[in-house]
């Protein structure tokens, strides 16, 4: 089976069922609650700007979770869930109207112990950071929304981001230890996925479950600093990322690099970015900054930028200004931009990486972030594409793939169009044991689709 649009839902009479569970009516707070950072992409514009669900709850424990699960099953009404909005495809819009499911009040960080924490879904990561650090603990990865993305919505929605350069991606084995899930059955269960059985639920944009509750490991906190170093040239940037990445003595959290003219659009580092410039920006550990200064020698680059590790975290975030609020930052000077995302294969020598920023030019303008993918550290692309046609865009993926770089689309809200290009059994097979009406957030597991279809 599969959700449809409500019809003739008596929204009183299901209000009554919530049992004094918070209630969002307001048409356009329930409008803003129902939407992401969707029209980053101009695909997804014109797809998404007029889905939104009917209403939105908010419940402050798991039993209430329960409570509107079950409302939500009895009436076969669809139910998207819901953290902080910050995802770029759509992850937590509607597609069907129904019921919006914030877990922004589910927030407490229930308790820490030596590299590892217990939080609620709802909890903001760096709220868990406030607590967990004074510990000797820290997240071990987080996007540049660390400030306003929920640990839920991450798990749902994200792969990766700051942090990934030591500690790989989120659905890397050890990067999640447990969840509770609440399943939309006749009688919602809460079910405990331990070891590898969270990859059930890990990265699927709440299609098959509505975790509450994680425990996450954590990394040991150092003293991070921020670091700005630019180049007169792409490559010799680029390169120099990459050494850094391999350069396992050197302790980082960030290595973003950007082509010329992406620094021109971060207006909060103007003073920091000289004109032309390309640059690299950087988190790395104080103990390690001495020799981190060898190797920018090496490449010949300039450090413009060095906050200590005692000021980080007061007014402007470095890595608020890479993975995709780079995107965001350049949009606020022209909207016309969009981006892609992109993994080359391991290549030290960075070929495909000089290939495409060549081929490209400044249609394609080049954004790297490093990280570690199966013990090996290589470049994912976020590049900011001036868009000019739906076919134009097409046409630049293709070349991409044909080439040999993974495209994870961001103009798709289907979830494995987006990444990896296959259909996980594993989560659609879940989703046939605790959502069997397909109410979860419909629309946007092809695996499903294809399933109820045959």
């Amino acid at each position: 089976m599969t959700a449809m649009a409500p019809k003739n839902v008596d929204w009183h009479r299901f209000i009554e069922t919530l049992s004094g569970v918070e209630v969002i009516r307001d048409r356009a707070q329930v409008d803003k609650l129902s939407k992401d950072y969707y029209y980053f992409s101009p695909i997804l514009q014109s797809q998404l700007a007029d889905k939104t669900a009917d209403l939105v709850v908010r419940p402050r424990s798991e039993a209430e979770v329960l409570t509107v699960a079950k409302a939500c099953v009895a009436e076969r009404i669809p139910l998207t869930v819901r953290g902080a909005g910050t995802g770029n495809y759509g992850q937590c819009i509607p597609l069907e109207g129904g019921v919006i499911l914030d877990l922004s009040r589910l927030n407490a960080v229930k308790w820490v112990k030596p590299g590892m924490a217990c939080v609620e879904a709802g909890a903001k990561l760096a709220a868990i950071d406030k607590v967990t650090q004074p510990q000797g603990w820290e997240i071990r990865m987080y996007p540049s929304t660390y400030r306003t993305a929920t640990i839920g919505g991450f798990i749902g929605g994200g792969s990766g981001g700051i942090g990934s350069i030591m500690y790989g991606q989120l659905r890397d084995r050890g990067n999640l230890n447990a969840v509770r899930v609440v399943t939309l059955e006749d009688e919602p269960r809460v079910l405990e996925l331990r070891g590898d059985d969270v990859q059930q639920v890990n990265h699927a944009y709440g299609t098959n479950g509505i975790i509450t509750e994680l425990e996450i490991p954590l990394g040991p906190v150092y003293p991070w600093a921020e670091v700005i170093v630019t180049f007169d040239d792409f490559m010799t940037a680029a390169r120099f990322g990459q050494a850094l990445g391999d350069t396992d003595g050197l302790i980082k959290k960030l290595i973003s690099i950007h082509a010329a003219p992406i620094p021109s659009y971060f207006a909060g580092l103007k003073a920091h970015l000289p004109e032309g410039c390309h640059a690299a920006l950087l988190m790395v550990a104080e103990p390690s900054m001495e020799l981190f200064q060898e190797l920018v020698k090496e490449f010949g680059g300039t450090v413009t930028y060095h906050k200590p590790a005692e000021e980080t975290g007061k007014k402007t975030l470095l890595a608020e200004f890479t993975w995709n609020h780079t995107t965001l930052h350049a949009r606020n000077v022209d909207p016309s931009l969009t981006y892609l995302q992109t993994l080359f294969p391991y290549d030290p020598q960075l070929k495909l990486v000089q290939h495409m920023q060549e081929h490209f030019g400044d249609e394609v303008m080049m954004h790297l972030e490093y990280f570690r993918v199966g013990g090996a550290v290589i470049p994912a692309a976020l590049q900011l594409v001036r868009f000019s046609t739906p076919e134009r865009l097409q046409e630049i993926i293709d070349y991409h793939e044909a080439n040999g770089a993974l495209i994870a689309n961001p103009h798709t809200y289907i979830l494995e169009d987006g990444g990896m290009k296959t259909i996980n059994p594993v989560q659609v097979n879940f989703k046939a044991q605790v959502d069997p009406y397909g109410l979860l957030n419909p629309g946007k597991m092809r695996g499903w689709l294809e399933r109820v279809a045959g």
